[in-house]
């Protein structure tokens, strides 16, 4: 006798879907209609949310897991010896990374792809918010929380799609480009590039992949994006920054405590020139306002009213951990951050300073991953000297193998020596709760920055 319900649907098998590109991506897919389900090894935000969409998840990873699956996605922190991985292939299953099949996904739509070193994240937000608003639906996938949609992923009806091209494993190659935006190029993934020409030659791939009728944009402040300008065979670019020589050059900046304001001078060939004025950014740094000249250039080219982008960026409700306020305590005030690159640290340090000069700020750094902390150990000890105090916690390896040769008390010295500030060290997460007890005061700053738990010890603190 037959079933009386029988489907051809293929399961798709998501191996870490915890991590916030994956989990975003299953959650567009699901919202396509796709079967989707996936694994991590432990439970998070992110996969609770997967939950609430209705995507089964297994806590293990097993080889049972993916039994019926027909086509697995990985995350680039799976290793090849993961069992599920290991099980796929003996089955002859399709194995794809996040990248290709994001690509596949995305492929139909009109794409707005930002990639670079840093500020990927925001400058995301911003242009899906600017698109958003001006009702044309996107659909987004992005590498943080977006705070006016609590997610970092949405299904739209657009005809547009805003993405975050993650270059750390080189697969932001396989994207669909129409419109790209590069924020900047720094010393990073060298683990998987192996020296930093190699990095520089994968972004300049990237560059000369924009069709004739697309465009990339450049921030020209950027010395490795300066570098590499003249090197571009497709020469379909514009530049904004700060620089005299930007297309979109930035100036009259003013910095408050919550928020920035600035002009635009835009200068295109063959375009009259305009000043856009006082456009009001609900951020703070130098470097957001980097990013919002990125997310204004491009919507203003795709045909974007300045009005509605001007709205947008006045009322841009941020990211969950970028500068992101976690509580206030007797006048202290404490904020979770994902910085986890010297580039970032000092970009953070920098934009607080500025605001609050008379306050004390206490840095909490959880170094990510032993092979970046080698790679850049004398970067990151001078990264703090906006910093009164740091607090050094244990490095999250995720997991890499633990350096035998890392000191965490040689660590903090040269922090100290170089960065001209007071380090202390913490063990875990009881110390550092332990130490805000007995020295925080009144009206410190406490910054946390880091790519791992330092996020989970900071919200879950009660002093």
């Amino acid at each position: 006798m037959e079933k009386s319900k029988i489907s051809f649907s293929e399961r798709i098998h998501f191996i870490g879907i915890g991590g916030i590109g994956m989990s975003g991506l299953a959650e567009v897919m699901k919202d396509m209609g796709f079967n989707v389900q996936g694994s991590d090894i432990a439970n998070n935000k992110n996969i609770e949310r997967c939950r609430k969409n209705g995507i089964k998840i297994f806590l293990k990873h097993n080889k049972r897991n993916i039994r019926n699956s027909s086509i697995i996605v990985k995350s680039s922190a799976i290793g090849n010896n993961n069992p599920e991985i290991i099980f796929a292939k003996r089955q002859k299953l399709k194995i794809l990374k996040r990248a290709e099949m994001l690509a596949h996904v995305v492929s139909l739509k009109k794409n707005i792809v930002i990639t670079g070193s840093h500020g990927k994240t925001t400058t995301t937000s911003l242009i899906s918010r600017i698109l958003y608003d001006a009702k044309l639906d996107p659909t987004i996938i992005n590498g943080g929380v977006i705070n006016s949609i609590k997610s970092s992923a949405r299904l739209g009806k657009g005809d547009w799609a805003v993405l975050e091209a993650d270059e750390s494993d080189g697969s932001f190659l396989n994207f669909p480009v129409n419109y790209s935006v590069i924020t900047n190029i720094d010393e990073e993934h060298l683990d998987y590039y192996k020296n930093f020409e190699n990095l520089k030659k994968s972004f300049l791939t990237f560059l000369n992949k924009t069709p004739t009728i697309g465009k990339s944009f450049l921030c020209i402040d950027d010395k490795e994006i300066k570098k590499i300008i003249p090197r571009v065979k497709n020469k379909n670019f514009f530049t904004y920054g700060f620089s005299k020589k930007s297309n979109f050059r930035i100036f009259n900046t003013v910095y408050k405590k919550n928020y920035s304001i600035f002009d635009i001078k835009i200068s295109i060939p063959g375009i009259r020139k305009t000043v856009l004025k006082k456009i009001k950014l609900n951020l703070i740094g130098a470097y957001n306002i980097l990013n919002s000249a990125s997310a204004i250039a491009i919507c203003l080219h795709i045909g974007i009213d300045i009005k509605v982008i001007r709205n947008a960026l006045k009322k841009f409700s941020g990211i969950q951990r970028r500068l992101t306020k976690v509580f206030s305590d007797k006048q202290r005030e404490f904020f979770d951050d994902y910085a986890h690159h010297p580039t970032e640290i000092k970009s953070v340090l920098k934009s607080m300073k500025k605001i609050s000069a008379e306050r004390k700020i206490i840095s909490v750094f959880q170094p990510h991953r032993y092979s970046r902390l080698k790679l850049l150990k004398n970067k990151f000890a001078s990264s703090f000297q906006d910093s009164n105090v740091v607090i050094l916690c244990p490095v999250f390896s995720a997991g890499e193998k633990v350096d035998k040769n890392y000191d965490t008390f040689k660590f903090a010295d040269l922090i100290s020596k170089k960065s001209n500030v007071q380090v202390i060290t913490v063990e875990n997460q009881k110390d550092l709760k332990n130490f805000f007890k007995k020295n925080l005061i009144s009206n410190e700053l406490v910054l946390c920055m880091g790519a791992g738990s330092i996020s989970k010890w900071i919200r879950e603190m009660e002093l």
